[in-house]
């Protein structure tokens, strides 16, 4: 749990989500806290700074570039957006399914794959 929250860090509810998706080191020397390195990496895309300019109450600017780039070569953002998408895709399911069952909001109209739209 993070006592203070700055702004552009995961909330405890993003981070418990992306937690279980971080590779985790079998051995070797002592990591950077994950959690920390990944409000990094999101603080840079966010804000567009260069890797050199990151604050270091992130770590060495080194250390989170490079789990950035091992993230994305081992496909963790990948998988990350795919299973947040897959929620989302229950999630309108269920929506359908309700809807079908002729409890429908006011202002909400279909898409063409079947997924609600509210406006």
């Amino acid at each position: 749990m993070v006592a203070d929250l700055r702004r552009h860090e995961l909330t405890n509810q993003e981070w418990e989500f992306l937690a279980p998706l971080i590779p985790r080191a079998a051995t070797g020397r002592p990591r950077a806290a994950d959690r920390q390195v990944i409000n990094g990496m999101v603080y840079k895309i966010r804000t567009g700074i260069s890797w050199r300019d990151l604050p270091e109450h992130h770590g060495p600017w080194k250390t989170v570039y490079a789990r950035f780039r091992r993230h994305a070569l081992d496909r963790v953002f990948t998988r990350a957006l795919q299973q947040i998408q897959a929620g989302r895709g229950a999630k309108a399911s269920d929506q359908c399914a309700h809807n079908r069952s002729g409890h429908t909001a006011e202002h909400e109209s279909w898409h063409q794959d079947s997924l609600p739209l509210s406006f």
